[in-house]
């Protein structure tokens, strides 16, 4: 298995931290565990190094002639295996080894073409949030891949918003070889089938309720479930009472509501949320008609569990995600040897190669991170410790996307797996 080439640097200057990074890149690709010319680059910056985006995108396509595609954005934080950088000047490089006819990069002026040779099967996407009808853009762009799943994330800066998107092939007719640092719209690349991929979305909060099945709404005010006010089942579920305002106030800031629609997993056996899940907050009551307001247009049918979100839930969630994950590649059946292996504390911080990672994409929201999860870094050490020191590189998100789902607080982790005995496998969350 030859695994990912990636690199992370952080400096005021972003000429030094490009240098850092390449260095870091050239020592893995002269060594026998790493590719030695992958085509595909991954670039994430911060929004400190948005006004030089350009310039780092030469600089790193002139060092890296090898690599031909590029896609990436900008976030107020990146983030690499067992690091992230938040409000600080910082890059984050990952160069992926995949066969050229299995990745296409796409943008407005690249787009994904129905009917087209290349098939897309999956992609990683990252929008501008400023787009108009994001969540209908990001639907329409699932409904081209053969699975449906994408996966990524909103740029999100405090000063340019900005994407990466360089591409080999696939350019509109008259645009010639158009490629670069763009604005608005997706982005992003798409993978074919010979690309396994797995996947799995971090919700970082736990139900608190039973579910209850929406049967009045109106506008983004829920006004029944199961048949009962709104705001009397939330006031049981939460065990709260409106005679004791401040108290029931402290409640109701700490609580969100999960929504699934027909046919979607909600509330789980383990007590987890499934991965259609989306959660939204709560942002009034009415008390004339006893609803509760959210920030969602809600509809009858869809399904409801009062939700909250803390550190412990935090942490738990994302560690039965990693470990999903981890279950799901290790071979059901090992020598005793190699089950020693990965049982041993090394697996931590080695990635062993029954679990076939070559690299991995972490996209978690800009309000998960530090104190979210007790300590700076610890987002990222959860990740680490469960699936060893694997390439890692991700940004911190205006909102994550998945499956075709726009979501809000959570994190979305994805792992490229090295060939498997089944090819062309949808991946799972």
């Amino acid at each position: 298995m030859n695994l990912f080439p990636y690199g992370h640097a952080t400096h005021p200057q972003w000429q030094m931290a490009c240098g850092l990074v390449l260095a870091q890149l050239r020592a893995q690709m002269a060594s026998a565990d790493y590719a030695d010319a992958p085509a595909l680059g991954l670039l994430y910056i911060t929004d400190h190094y948005a006004g030089a985006a350009q310039d780092i995108l030469d600089l790193l396509g002139a060092e890296l002639p090898e690599v031909t595609d590029w896609a990436g954005t900008v976030g107020v934080g990146v983030c690499a295996s067992n690091a992230e950088y938040i409000d600080e000047p910082a890059l984050s490089v990952m160069l992926c080894d995949l066969p050229a006819d299995q990745i296409r990069v796409f943008s407005g002026v690249m787009p994904l073409t129905a009917g087209a040779r290349f098939r897309p099967h999956t992609a990683l996407v990252h929008a501008d949030a400023q787009t108009p009808d994001v969540p209908d853009l990001v639907a329409e762009l699932a409904q081209r891949t053969d699975t449906g799943y994408l996966f990524g994330g909103l740029s999100s800066s405090r000063s340019r918003v900005l994407q990466f998107a360089v591409g080999s092939q696939g350019h509109v007719a008259g645009q010639g070889g158009v490629g670069g640092v763009i604005s608005g719209g997706l982005s992003g690349v798409a993978f074919g089938a010979g690309v396994d991929l797995v996947a799995r979305v971090t919700q970082g909060c736990l139900p608190v309720s039973p579910e209850h099945e929406v049967t009045g709404a109106d506008g983004n005010v829920l006004l029944s479930l199961d048949g009962q006010p709104a705001l009397d089942v939330m006031l049981a579920d939460l065990r709260i009472s409106l005679e004791a305002p401040r108290e029931a106030l402290d409640v109701v800031r700490q609580t969100l509501v999960g929504l699934s629609s027909p046919g979607e997993e909600g509330v789980g056996r383990s007590g987890h949320f499934g991965p259609d899940v989306v959660v939204r907050h709560i942002i009034g009551v009415d008390p004339g008609r006893r609803g509760v307001a959210i920030a969602e247009r809600p509809r009858v049918g869809q399904r409801i569990a009062f939700c909250q979100r803390n550190v412990q839930a935090a942490r738990a969630d994302l560690t039965r995600i990693c470990a999903e994950i981890r279950e799901e590649l290790e071979p059901e059946e090992v020598p005793e040897l190699t089950a020693a292996a990965l049982a041993a504390p090394h697996a931590l911080s080695a990635p062993h190669p029954a679990r076939r990672i070559a690299g991995a994409v972490y996209i978690s929201c800009a309000g998960r991170g530090g104190a979210h999860f007790g300590a700076p870094g610890a987002e990222l050490q959860i990740v680490r410790h469960a699936l060893g020191d694997v390439p890692l590189v991700g940004f911190f998100a205006g909102g994550e996307i998945a499956r075709h789902h726009l979501y809000g607080y959570t994190g979305v982790l994805t792992v490229f797996v090295a060939p498997a005995a089944v090819d062309g496998d949808a991946p799972e969350d």
